[in-house]
């Protein structure tokens, strides 16, 4: 797999929770791959994932995508966020992708999609994401 500036970065506890884990990238195109564990702790009473589990695993991988393409020099924060939840998500693998459409001076758009371990999409979603420079993060 190729180097990103996801090697050396500290995993924040929130990536622990969800089973993070990079898979792939292509910097230069934006675009990033990464799995996640749907666990039976996140499930809602009908047995799926909750809503808000697939959100924060959208979430976190669209500001990874911006992370890596820009070199590990910009953080995001999310300005908006719009899901779509396509199929119901069963415990078990899940694998996210994100592609940076735009990525400007102060402001990033990203996609993303959830999918199963056959490849049926679960959800989909767009953001605006702030961009800050990560020297200045204050840790």
């Amino acid at each position: 797999m190729v180097k990103t500036a996801l090697d050396n970065f500290p995993r924040p506890p929130c990536t622990e929770l969800l089973g993070w884990r990079l898979l792939d990238a292509r910097p230069e195109e934006g675009w990033i791959r990464l799995g996640f564990d749907g666990k039976p702790e996140f499930c809602n009473p009908a047995g799926f994932i909750q809503g808000g589990m697939l959100s924060a695993m959208l979430d976190d991988t669209m500001g990874p995508a911006v992370l890596v393409m820009s070199e590990g020099r910009l953080y995001t924060t999310t300005i908006s966020m719009t899901v779509n939840f396509l199929s119901p998500a069963k415990p078990g693998p899940i694998f996210g992708e994100a592609t940076v459409t735009q990525l400007g001076k102060t402001i990033a758009f990203v996609e993303a999609k959830l999918m199963a371990d056959d490849g049926m999409v679960l959800a989909t979603a767009t953001a605006s994401e702030r961009l800050l420079e990560a020297a200045r993060v204050v840790r």
